[in-house]
Formats: structure tokens, sequence, C-alpha cells
């Protein structure tokens, strides 16, 4: 006897469809039909940045020594991640570390924090430091004859080294996701120096540069230039004031001078964007940004909060 199907009934229960989802027992013949209406679901993949919060430059306690900078915010970015519709998924943005830091023997900035979406996270910047600079997602800048802190693999780069001999030493600067900070090349005094540059996103803008190292000169020297990306700048005696990491980069902040507090880093940012043909989010908290450009629905997150599609 015969078993192939002969047509009838399928399933007593009417199949509904629509660009979410598709429920009930549908013939191949319908699945077609509903493709072809552009009433069957759609695969949602997203593409996805996450930036940690920056690190802080320190406020060295030494009479002639300038600061290593902060080490920018942890830069991770992902493409083709799959998501399910009608799921709620947290962001959390990471803050900068705040000015005022001064930690332990290595008198090290405050770190950033860390930023996290969909089961991602970035590691927060390493401060800089009047010694050692501290590790993190970049690692912070060096100063005196110490070593610049390590950054994470797969998210930004080492600190600058500070110099091993002379005096009057200037700051290194703090790593960015895509450089190194800059060593110091002398200990004779002189500038400080540049923060790692950042790395440059789909949305087309940089972020996670690392901040510029303080000036250790007791004339009129300068401090280092912050990575592109956000860094700050760090102090110099010639006038200039340590700069905080730019908000929403991930930017590490510029490194202090001789008693003179370091720049506090700058918070980080959480992106994602979509083919703007799918639907928007049916809910966010937090306040994202929601912009439309190039076939894209983007939702950027400068503070924590949730999307739900």
């Amino acid at each position: 006897m015969s078993r192939r199907y002969k047509g009838g009934v399928i399933s007593a229960t009417p199949p509904t469809t629509s660009v979410t989802s598709a429920v009930g027992v549908w013939t191949l013949k319908d699945q077609f039909q509903a493709r072809g209406a552009g009433n069957w679901p759609t695969e949602w993949t997203i593409d996805l940045l996450v930036v940690a919060g920056g690190g802080a430059g320190p406020l060295t306690g030494f009479s002639t020594a300038g600061g290593g900078g902060g080490g920018a915010g942890g830069y991770r970015s992902f493409t083709g991640l799959a998501i399910t519709p009608s799921t709620s998924y947290t962001i959390t943005v990471g803050a900068g570390g705040a000015a005022g830091g001064n930690i332990g023997i290595d008198r090290q900035g405050n770190n950033g924090s860390n930023s996290s979406a969909f089961t991602y996270t970035s590691t927060g910047g390493g401060g800089g430091a009047g010694y050692n600079g501290a590790s993190g997602g970049s690692g912070g800048g060096a100063a005196q004859n110490g070593t610049g802190g390590a950054g994470t693999s797969g998210e930004g780069s080492a600190g600058g080294n500070g110099y091993s001999a002379g005096s009057g030493y200037a700051g290194a600067g703090g790593g960015g996701a895509s450089a190194v900070g800059t060593n110091v090349s002398s200990g004779a005094g002189g500038d400080g120096t540049a923060g790692g540059a950042g790395s440059t996103w789909l949305d087309g803008n940089t972020y996670a540069g690392g901040g510029g190292g303080g000036d250790g000169n007791s004339g009129s020297g300068s401090g280092g230039a912050g990575g592109s990306g956000g860094g700050g700048a760090g102090f110099g005696n010639g006038g200039s004031s340590p700069v905080a990491g730019t908000a929403n980069t991930g930017g590490g902040g510029g490194g202090g001078g001789p008693s003179v507090q370091g720049g506090a880093g700058g918070s980080g940012v959480v992106i994602l964007r979509y083919s703007s043909s799918l639907p928007a989010a049916s809910s966010t908290t937090g306040s994202p940004t929601v912009t439309t450009s190039g076939g894209y629905r983007y939702y950027k997150f400068t503070a924590s909060g949730s999307i739900t599609f």
C-alpha cells in the first residue's frame, strides 16, 4: 500500500505569517508565495560595536615627572550576528575612569569600566601612570622608567614605555585600538608623547584613541597629543591643561604633570545596525539615538539600556 501523500488537509490550524514569524504547517508552494509577497520571516542579523570606557591620566605627585596617558577602552566589532525577534537584549555602556586616581606604588589613574551587549564584553581602558601603566582594553602609558600597561588581545594595544635614564621624565602615550602608545624617547624632561590611534567603525567615525602623555620638563614643553578617536592631550608646562577623553568614544584621558591632575577617561558607546528593510525595534530603553543611512538603521547607545526587536 502506497504511503505517498495524495493531497488534502495537512493541518486543521490555519497558518499565519509575518516578517518576524511563521506559525502553522506550510506547503513549499505556500512558502514561495509568502516570500514573493514579502510576508515571510527574514533572518535578522546585526553589525555591532562595543567600546568600553577609557582610562584616566594620573596625578603623578612628583615635582618633575609627567604622567602617562590613559589607555583607550576596549574596542570590539562584529558583523552578521544573528538575533532573535521578540527578545530583549541588555546594553551596558561603561563609564570613563574618573579623574583623581593615584593608585599604589605606580601612581596609576583609574581604569575605565566595561561595556557589554549581546553577550560580548569590552574591557575598560587602563589608567596612565607615574611608573608602570595599568593594563586594560588598551594599556595606560608609563612614566619615569616604567613599562606601559598591556592591552587585551582583540581589543586594543599596549601603552607606551617610559625612559630608563635622565631626569624630568615625560609621560608616554596610552594605547589605542589600532596602535601602541608612543614611547618616551628622552629622559631629559621634554614633551609628553602621543596616544595610540583608535579604529574607524562602519559608521565612519573613529573610536578608542589613547591619551597623550604629560610633559615632564620644568620649562615650557608641551603635552602629547591624544590619539584619533577621542584621546585627550596631556599636560604641558607651556600652559596647556590635560584634556579628558571625549565622551562616548572610549578615549583615554591626557596624562597629568608635576602635581597636576590628569584628565578623566571618555565614556564608552554601543552601536548596532541592521537593514532598514526590517522593522524598527519594538521598544528601547536608555534613549539611544536612531538614524537611517545607506540602507541601514543605526541604534547608538550612549547610556545603558535595552533593545527589543
